[in-house]
């Protein structure tokens, strides 16, 4: 049997067993080549709807539609072998009723591959992922700062600093729990409250700018990269500087192409080199 007919995705079982354990590694990806970069090392994959910032230049996510996310569910499925694969649902896609959620929840994983959905919400959700769960659709829950809540929040700030807002993400958490979601992203959340929910809830949780007492941690990947740098959250730790490396190449390439020496004779046919 050959090596690649021996790797097998990531489950939902596989990524349940890190509760408490080995932490889950994750980070967003909206193309086949990065898929396939980042795919050996992480343990799930996000296609993230942070994608209409990050590669369509939107100022939020709100106006990310569904087709777009399917099509880069797909090209992520198609990149990658072994992580598994979540696709976020896009603003106005799930909220109306836990059928349309199903509706479109279904459509995700059957266009894309991907292996389950991810969804912004707390106890308004709860009744929503019962019903995804108990029709088969795997859930990750997503609380605390909520980037499609952003018009509600007046903008985006950390979460949970005042007793009231920490006691109204902890519900939010244990809802969604409760509700069967296998795992919740934690987002922008004070440490405290983090490590509190972690250790309160079945779920697997997911830090991004919460705690290292987080079941795992995910990034938005052209953070890591330096590769997105209009604006560098807080939490965020950039791993690379490659947006100076991509335009410095820019600039190497349009130089020499102005100066004719490029293409040279070994990058074109039919021409002896000299």
């Amino acid at each position: 049997m050959s090596a690649q007919a021996q790797i097998k995705r990531q489950t939902v079982v596989d990524i349940v067993a890190h509760k408490n354990g080995q932490p889950v590694v994750m980070l967003t990806a909206y193309t086949a080549p990065m898929a396939k970069l980042f795919d050996p090392h992480v343990d799930m994959l996000l296609v993230g709807d942070s994608l209409g910032m990050v590669l369509y230049g939107m100022d939020t996510t709100l106006p990310v539609t569904l087709e777009m996310m399917i099509a880069h569910g797909a090209a992520v499925v198609r990149g990658s072998q072994q992580a598994m694969v979540v696709v976020d649902m896009p603003f106005g896609s799930y909220q109306e009723s836990p059928a349309q959620a199903f509706r479109n929840a279904a459509r995700v994983l059957s266009e894309s591959g991907a292996a389950a959905v991810k969804l912004e919400g707390g106890e308004e959700m709860a009744e929503t992922v019962d019903f995804l769960v108990r029709r088969g659709v795997p859930v990750v829950g997503h609380v605390g700062l909520t980037p499609q809540h952003v018009n509600a929040f007046g903008g985006f700030r950390s979460r949970g600093r005042g007793e009231a807002e920490a006691d109204k993400i902890r519900r939010d958490a244990q809802a969604i729990s409760d509700a069967g979601a296998f795992a919740i992203v934690i987002e922008g959340t004070v440490e405290q409250l983090a490590r509190e929910i972690t250790a309160s809830v079945n779920a697997v949780t997911i830090g991004i700018g919460a705690s290292p007492a987080c079941d795992g941690q995910v990034l938005v990947s052209e953070d890591i990269l330096g590769l997105f740098t209009d604006f560098r959250p807080k939490f965020v730790k950039r791993y690379a500087d490659l947006a100076s490396t991509v335009s410095d190449a820019a600039a190497t390439y349009a130089d020499e192409v102005r100066s004719r020496a490029f293409p040279s004779a070994e990058y074109c046919f039919g021409v002896k080199k000299g």
